[in-house]
């Protein structure tokens, strides 16, 4: 649980800070996850005039998982026309690439406690769809289809 931390921010920043209990993996595949993050940020926002917030002064944060959450979360409200606007996003070593775990940053870090390469390759899989059974596929990045590398190249080439 991440209450202790939510307290103290919310003491040392003198912040109201909501703290989203959402549905975890493997028990609850994708989209549960990110499903109850944006129900939740959906009806705090709605409902803002009743938690005493400054709308303009809203900031969504995650670490880890969690970050991969608020990150998606934030892409998807920042199109809402009928909510208020996030001030910002902050996010806590992140999940956020999960396609290709051979670039660079995932192996000049493969050894580095507490999220090892193949720990977070395991994580992901959990995450989205509830077994490794395709661990040492992820690994190896034969699981991409060359054309689908092709097309995101972009977004995930080491260079």
């Amino acid at each position: 649980s991440h209450e202790k931390i939510c307290r103290y921010i919310a003491r040392e920043s003198e912040l109201v800070v909501v703290s989203v209990g959402y549905r975890l993996a493997p028990e609850h595949k994708y989209p549960a996850a990110y499903e109850d993050c944006l129900n939740a940020t959906i009806h705090f926002m709605k409902n803002i005039e009743h938690y005493g917030v400054d709308p303009a002064r809203i900031i969504i944060c995650g670490d880890s998982a969690g970050g991969n959450l608020a990150a998606a979360v934030s892409q998807t409200l920042a199109g809402r026309s009928d909510l208020p606007r996030l001030r910002a996003q902050i996010l806590i070593y992140p999940g956020l690439q999960a396609l290709d775990f051979n670039l660079p940053s995932y192996q000049q870090n493969r050894g580095v406690p507490l999220l090892f390469r193949e720990r977070a390759a395991f994580f992901a899989l959990q995450y989205l769809n509830g077994d490794a059974l395709h661990m040492q596929e992820v690994l190896e990045g034969s699981h991409i289809p060359p054309d689908m590398r092709l097309k995101y190249r972009k977004w995930v080439s080491p260079g």
